[in-house]
């Protein structure tokens, strides 16, 4: 009995004198990624022409268009950001392989007369598309000319 009641005094005793818990710091905001000044979480847009394509990049997820193409759907992992370059690779619904690649360089899209903050390529199915891509509310907001910021 004596050491049961022993144990328990020592036990309280301990409880009492240990440290209050580490209260945990707020959690730092994530940075933003960009690449050229553009913010990589916000919607994307890259495109090309001969043939006509793009590609929308948005949090939900990746879609490949193009002029007598089928439209293809794939989840967005999140760009893997090497330096001045940042690059998707991802699956399509239909099990089709879609790497996008975005280069921090200026580019024309050769049929305007507008210079985009980032070179593009698109590997899709065996296929490889060049082109440009800037956030979708640049390219909304820009004229047929000048740069689209």
């Amino acid at each position: 009995m004596r050491l049961a009641l022993l144990c328990a005094v020592s036990a309280a005793a301990l409880t009492a004198c240990s440290q209050p818990a580490a209260e945990k710091a707020p959690a730092a905001p994530a940075e933003a990624r960009t690449l050229a000044k553009v913010d990589l979480d916000q919607p994307l847009r890259a495109l090309g022409t001969e043939p006509f394509w793009a590609v929308e990049i948005t949090p939900a997820g990746l879609t490949y268009s193009g002029v007598d193409r089928p439209e293809q759907k794939a989840a967005n992992p999140g760009p893997a950001l090497q330096g001045t370059v940042a690059i998707w690779t991802t699956e399509t619904e239909a099990k089709t392989p879609l790497v996008v690649t975005l280069m921090a360089t200026d580019c024309s899209d050769g049929m305007s007369d507008r210079t985009y903050p980032l070179t593009a390529k698109v590997e899709i199915g065996g296929e490889s598309l060049t082109g440009c891509a800037a956030s979708v509310a640049a390219i909304e907001k820009a004229s047929e000319s000048g740069r689209v910021e």
